[in-house]
């Protein structure tokens, strides 16, 4: 899901005076890209306190995202109809990674040999 987010953030920031505005285009791809990212190299630091805390950090990428998306819409960048069909798809990839950060949390760590 956060890569399909990545894909509508990229989608709706092409077009017309969005793509135009070249800094705030990068910057909420950038937010997009951060969100799969950060769930990667937390996984692959191997530890469950550092998968947590890159979970805490993709899931404030996607508050991020979500932010952006409503300055988005204040200037004109995206119609309503695509800020609230991405806002929505936002919300749920961030409540998903906080999901995943509790079950992460709560997870018994195996026995150490």
């Amino acid at each position: 899901m956060a890569r399909e987010l990545v894909k509508r953030v990229y989608f709706v920031s092409s077009k017309g005076n969005f793509a135009k505005d070249y800094k705030f285009c990068s910057q909420i791809q950038s937010a997009a890209l951060s969100v799969s990212s950060n769930i990667a190299e937390g996984f692959e630091r191997g530890s469950k306190q550092e998968f947590i805390r890159f979970l805490m950090i993709a899931k404030g990428s996607c508050a991020e995202v979500r932010s952006q998306l409503y300055s988005a819409l204040d200037v004109g960048h995206i119609d309503t109809d695509s800020f609230t069909s991405l806002l929505d798809y936002a919300d749920q990839v961030g409540r998903i990674v906080g999901a995943l950060r509790v079950s992460v949390e709560n997870k018994k760590n195996p026995p150490r040999k």
